[in-house]
């Protein structure tokens, strides 16, 4: 990592935590909603990661590689919120609210794409639901943020061999949830 500016420096530590980590919120925003499944819960979770961060900015200044180290961070923030929340004796429950996916810019394609695709979102955000917090974390930050399972390792805390059977049987009982249609479009022999 090149050095701080000194410029950066001279800068008060309020400029130093915005400029840091910015860029940085929709990335950690996506990751909570993944995580959480709830936009409340995501930006409440974001919220306190930052909230814990905004104290150590010198600290933050010094890290080489920060969005991986703020993933392991906001993940921990999850797991502590889920261990809270099962030890709480109020569930809270957020219905109806917007889900980000529904706020992507529409695209060129008619009316049929859009339904089909509207479908297809349905039923995938449905079964990711229906895994268990541990296998749609793995999942989520694997398949779809790109982290290799080395990374993974390092942000989750846990052993690679678990990491590996955990996205196995992620990925074998989304298998399960979805229609077999996702599978097997244009692949069926009929005879």
């Amino acid at each position: 990592m090149p050095p701080v500016s000194p410029y950066r420096r001279a800068r008060p530590a309020t400029s130093n935590f915005e400029d840091l980590l910015r860029p940085q919120v929709e990335y950690l925003y996506r990751l909570a909603w993944r995580f959480t499944g709830s936009v409340a819960d995501a930006e409440d979770l974001v919220q306190d990661v930052l909230l814990k961060l905004y104290p150590r900015t010198q600290e933050l200044l010094k890290i080489e590689r920060l969005r991986p180290w703020l993933a392991r961070v906001l993940y921990r923030q999850y797991v502590d919120s889920v261990r809270q929340r099962a030890r709480s004796p109020i569930a809270t429950y957020a219905e109806g609210e917007d889900n980000p996916l529904d706020t992507l810019p529409a695209m060129t394609d008619g009316p049929e794409e859009h339904a089909e695709r509207s479908w297809w979102r349905e039923h995938i955000l449905a079964a990711l639901e229906r895994l268990n917090p541990e296998q749609r974390t793995v999942l989520t930050m694997h398949d779809v943020e790109g982290y290799s399972l080395e990374e993974l390792e390092t942000i989750l805390e846990a052993p690679l061999g678990t990491l590996k059977s955990r996205l196995h049987r992620a990925r074998q009982r989304l298998r399960a949830l979805l229609p077999m249609e996702l599978f097997s479009a244009g692949e069926r022999v009929n005879g």
